[in-house]
């Protein structure tokens, strides 16, 4: 974890979900820092504008807007937690820094899209932090023991599924994966992890598995995957009997209603590598 100094104040960019309220409880039990949340409008839970030091809504492409803020309340560094909605990305009100960095931009995904913003949030002296800062014990290890132990019959669909997720992020389509019986059911795509377990799992009927991988090189600052309790639950309705997470490359939310969701709807959360293939 980068070092974190008494009393400084740590931007919050704030999208939506479990994900920003899991950060500020962690980065208030670290230690006294204070708070600085860029809020978007439509996207962030408006409950958390009361629990931080400052607070200033906007809407998404206001890079300019969010800069400004950040170093009007003292930030230095800040994180991203919580998604956006994916449609958003094509339905932003930008301002013209923002209308700069786009047309800089040859290919345009979340991923050049948040690198550009960290580049420009860098040259004004605002560095940002790993996605995971204060959450470095929820990364999934193999220590972790969520929900029904695994059964043996699951095993070679996780592998199998892994070796596919992994080739599908290299190429940058997804992440995710639904397997059965050795056969792939559904890839995530633009539409998020949730959206492909419901389609996975309408095609599978019951007993398939959901590989999550991170890309190679990754960039843990603004791009980290993610499962909480919503996920359990989508799975859980589909008929994913099994969610196989890359060791040490995933991040856990709310763990312990994670651990007993799991465990009374059934679903197996459980840790992979590479080396678990052999």
């Amino acid at each position: 974890m980068s070092v974190i100094q008494t009393n400084e104040t740590i931007g919050l960019i704030a999208g939506k979900g479990s994900y920003p309220r899991e950060w500020l409880r962690a980065a208030r039990l670290a230690g006294s820092v204070k708070i600085a949340m860029a809020a978007f409008e439509g996207e962030t839970d408006a409950e958390l504008l009361r629990e931080v030091d400052f607070a200033e809504v906007m809407h998404v492409g206001q890079l300019d807007r969010l800069i400004k803020f950040l170093k009007k309340s003292g930030a230095q560094s800040a994180v991203m937690c919580g998604q956006i909605t994916p449609g958003r990305l094509y339905d932003m009100r930008p301002d013209f820094r923002t209308l700069l960095v786009l047309a800089r931009l040859k290919r345009r995904n979340a991923e050049t899209l948040f690198r550009a913003v960290a580049d420009e949030m860098a040259k004004d002296g605002i560095r940002l932090l790993p996605a995971n800062t204060f959450l470095e014990k929820n990364m999934i290890s193999a220590s972790h023991r969520i929900g029904p132990p695994l059964r043996r019959i699951f095993r070679e669909d996780i592998a199998f599924g892994f070796d596919v997720a992994k080739k599908i992020s290299a190429m940058d389509i997804g992440q995710s994966v639904i397997v059965k019986r050795g056969t792939v059911l559904a890839v995530e795509a633009f539409e998020g992890t949730n959206e492909t377990i419901r389609r996975g799992g309408m095609l599978g009927r019951g007993r398939a598995v959901l590989v999550k991988v991170s890309k190679p090189g990754q960039d843990f600052r603004f791009d980290i995957p993610v499962v909480g309790p919503r996920t359990v639950e989508v799975a859980a309705y589909a008929g994913v009997n099994v969610i196989a997470l890359e060791e040490g490359k995933t991040l856990l939310l709310e763990v312990e209603r994670l651990n007993e969701l799991a465990s009374r709807l059934g679903v197996s959360i459980v840790a992979w590598a590479a080396v678990n293939q052999g």
